[in-house]
């Protein structure tokens, strides 16, 4: 980054760089940075079709939420376990031999669903998904620093955030996906429906009491019946591995078109460095405190955009694909937030609009503990507007002062922070399968307490923004 001694991207910029600051993307790096801004739609889709899946093996599977929720453990792992090889590859290599290598590890993991489904073993749909997430910690450490550097220093957050703001577009469409053509074709869906429909007497019944008479009515169809519970979740397991084939399909065409197509080589600008000198730079509290306030969003985020599935079925009656209806919405308002923020940051530090939107996630979360019937959803909905914005903001604040070079293995430890979203769902699962919490006279079911976690994540990412808004821009320092 440029030496600078100004607050981190200052909303005025000095006359020697006002030139630059004026061009977010050069045009000499524009079909490049289109090129490689479609690879955040391509894991925003993986990440928001496979959150429904939490809940549909719990269904499938007859497992508990804890259990379950072990598809975000085997998802958000895979980040953990390959964030660093991959940013070792494309130091010791090319930000293009990392794309490549991520499209076709992401596209091995979704072709593992054909015979996970075959074979109808949980185990092996986890392995799919950590073998996808292996692609994926290989673009995401590839891409955002990529991103970083194609431009000048001092509009790198800007420019991240633009390419961050495509990553939405892919997400909603895993949504729909899943909201359409997975969750309303499952047959284990009809058969709660079908119970509901034969007890009025459940019309009388808290939506919480509801949904345990049901989930205990379809464990006993399976031990009664098990040739025809088995057939149920082999069509069901057959619903769910079909956009992983048609993904698979899509990944493999994009990989040819990266092989194909002529990249620049911005990250050789300075001299290689030992691990060690670069241990020293990055001993900060800006990239330290970057990573952990990284690894609380990515759970907060997780855990708000999984688990609205079963606030919805529990607290208010909703069927999964009502649920996830509620999650497209929440996925429109963080498109819409995202490039409306982007827009803010011309004006506002990045470090204060971060500790602004996390103590409004810190309230809207606080609504959906405490507020009953629908408002307390809407909540959780509106959580999404607050988080539309974080994901890039630290990452860019973590990384501001490190040069190209530098940034590909300090990336690492940012993409390694998403272990975030393995180690936190599986806490809240394990609360959600506790009974109801009694809170200063209040009875809370077990769903609504659970998302005290989210919170706690918001409290930390305000404390880094408002730290970061009070620090003074790093110089850049050469290798």
């Amino acid at each position: 980054m440029a030496d600078s001694t100004v607050p981190v991207d200052s909303p005025v910029p000095s006359p020697a760089t006002a030139e630059s600051e004026a061009t977010v993307v050069p045009s000499k790096f524009l079909f490049p940075f289109i090129l490689v801004t479609s690879l955040f739609a391509l894991w925003g889709f993986a990440n928001d079709v496979t959150n429904p899946l939490v809940k549909a093996f719990k269904e499938i599977f007859l497992i508990s939420n804890a259990q379950s929720s072990l598809v975000q453990t085997a998802f958000y792992g895979g980040y953990a376990t390959m964030a660093i090889p991959a940013a070792l590859v494309i130091r010791r290599f090319s930000f293009k031999t990392g794309i490549l290598l991520g499209l076709g590890l992401y596209a091995i993991g979704a072709l593992l669903f054909i015979p996970a489904s075959m074979n109808m073993q949980f185990g092996l749909f986890l392995v799919a998904l950590y073998v996808l997430t292996f692609g994926l910690a290989f673009l995401e450490t590839t891409a955002n620093p990529y991103i970083l550097s194609m431009g000048p220093p001092e509009t790198a957050t800007r420019r991240l955030n633009l390419a961050q703001a495509f990553n939405p577009i892919g997400s909603l469409t895993g949504m729909i996906v899943a909201s359409q053509f997975i969750l309303p074709n499952l047959q284990v869906a009809d058969f709660r429906q079908q119970q509901v429909d034969a007890n009025p007497a459940y019309q009388e019944m808290l939506p919480s009491e509801v949904d345990g008479l049901v989930t205990q009515a379809l464990e006993d169809y399976s031990v009664a019946n098990p040739t025809e519970h088995q057939a149920v979740q082999a069509h069901d397991l057959g619903v769910v591995r079909v956009p992983y084939v048609v993904i698979g399909v899509v990944v493999i065409a994009v990989l040819l078109i990266f092989a194909i197509s002529k990249m620049p080589d911005t990250g050789r600008e300075h001299e290689q460095i030992s691990l060690g000198k670069l241990t020293m730079k990055l001993a900060t509290f800006r990239y330290l405190g970057g990573v952990f306030a990284q690894a609380f969003y990515v759970g907060a985020q997780i855990m708000c955009w999984t688990f609205i599935i079963h606030y919805g079925m529990t607290l208010l009656g909703m069927t999964a694909a009502e649920a996830q209806r509620h999650n497209i919405a929440a996925m429109i308002i963080f498109l819409t937030s995202r490039f409306i923020c982007t827009f803010i940051l011309k004006y506002l530090r990045p470090g204060l609009l971060l500790g602004i939107l996390a103590i409004g996630g810190m309230l809207l979360t606080a609504g959906a503990i405490f507020v009953q019937g629908y408002a307390g959803i809407y909540c959780l909905v509106g959580v999404s507007a607050c988080m539309s914005l974080m994901f890039p903001t630290i990452y860019g604040l973590a990384l501001d002062g490190l040069n190209p070079e530098d940034g590909k293995l300090a990336s690492a430890g940012l993409i390694f922070a998403i272990v975030g979203g393995a180690l936190m769902p599986r806490f809240q699962g394990q609360i959600i399968d506790m009974n109801a919490f009694n809170f200063a006279g209040m009875e809370l079911e077990s769903v609504r307490v659970s998302f005290v976690l989210p919170l706690i994540c918001f409290v930390v990412i305000a404390i880094y923004g408002f730290a970061m808004s009070m620090t003074q821009r790093p110089t850049s320092t050469s290798a």
